[in-house]
């Protein structure tokens, strides 16, 4: 017998006795697992960076989670699913979560995954090719019942301020009529002139989520423009002149609150989705870096699309505001 057997031997497995105190716990698991994805589509390799969260239940009886298995069924899983096909965070989520909860044993599993996407675009006026970075959030809890997801995008943008805007053409208004313009022409001036504001560089956020059994594709680049085209404007790292005054002509032209984005995505997505079941979660969020003032502004709306196809409809509050974790936990815990 070799000393590597009879160290083993002599060390039994502690994770497979019994704990101390028999208590079910409800995730268990590993965060902050960094990873780099090459994916080869169309004769060319694209890279990604990833983070991966990896949860199980743990039984009462369950001492423990093999953690080093975390690592290994990551990493099969990337060669398994993404080399060589488009990259989609959810279907690389949920082959993780169904290889964990099946690998550590637990009745339910959790993943979620984090991951920078590049995209190159064109900007509006000069044409150039810009590199942009977007966010893609894949999510996914495996079960007896089946695996749900959660796709999940993170876009930039520009917003430009509604209420001081009216402010400024009020001035303007006052202004003009002490230079002698009539009522008629001020209107047609406030009319064509782009009209002053404080802006924002906003931070929006869009979850879709479907029940298992639903649909196997939402579209990401679909949801980062519904998350760009419900701000003000987008933005480009990028620009020449023309592009700059193309970008905040359009964002002066188009001025909305945070609240304003949130709604515009909600809507985007009830009318985009017609066919998408009552029971898949949306999640809105728009997060605006302020700049007259020290703090930030943050709005978010998230519920079922039953619960947002009925308040569209109706005008009337929703009772129900069902949360992500709700939704996430509200499955394969019975």
């Amino acid at each position: 017998m070799s000393s590597q057997s009879t160290a083993t031997s002599a060390h039994p497995d502690v994770q497979a006795g019994l704990p101390a105190t028999q208590v079910s716990l409800s995730r268990v698991g590993v965060t902050g697992v960094e990873k780099v994805i090459r994916v080869k589509a169309n004769g060319r390799e694209d890279l990604f960076y990833a983070e991966l969260e990896c949860f199980v239940d743990l039984e009462p009886r369950q001492a423990g989670v093999h953690m080093s298995r975390f690592e290994e069924i990551v990493g099969e899983a990337i060669d398994e699913v993404v080399l060589g096909e488009a990259f989609r965070a959810e279907v690389l989520a949920a082959h993780v979560a169904e290889h964990v909860r099946e690998r550590q044993g637990g009745q339910r599993a959790e993943v979620a995954l984090t991951a920078h996407y590049p995209e190159t675009v064109a900007t509006p006026e000069s044409g150039k090719r810009t590199q942009e970075i977007y966010v893609l959030f894949g999510t996914a809890v495996a079960s007896a019942e089946g695996t749900r997801t959660l796709t999940g995008v993170q876009a930039q943008g520009m917003t430009a301020c509604p209420c001081a805007q009216e402010m400024v053409a009020g001035l303007s208004r006052e202004r003009l009529a002490e230079q002698g313009f009539d009522a008629e022409e001020i209107e047609r001036i406030i009319e064509v002139v782009p009209i002053a504001t404080h802006n924002q560089r906003g931070i929006g956020t869009l979850h879709v989520g479907c029940p298992e059994g639903g649909p196997a594709w939402i579209d990401a680049p679909q949801l980062l423009h519904i998350v760009e085209s419900s701000m003000s404007s987008e933005i480009y790292e990028l620009m020449k002149r023309p592009d700059e005054m193309s970008v905040v002509v359009k964002a002066h032209e188009n001025p909305r609150f945070v609240e304003d984005c949130v709604r515009e995505m909600v809507r985007h997505v009830v009318e985009g989705y017609p066919d998408l079941p009552d029971e898949t979660f949306v999640m809105a969020r728009q997060e605006n870096l302020e700049t007259i003032h020290r703090h930030n502004v943050v709005a978010e709306r998230y519920g079922t699309l039953g619960e947002l196809r009925a308040e569209l409809e109706s005008g009337e509050h929703s009772a129900g505001h069902r949360t992500m974790r709700e939704w996430l936990e509200g499955f394969g815990t019975a």
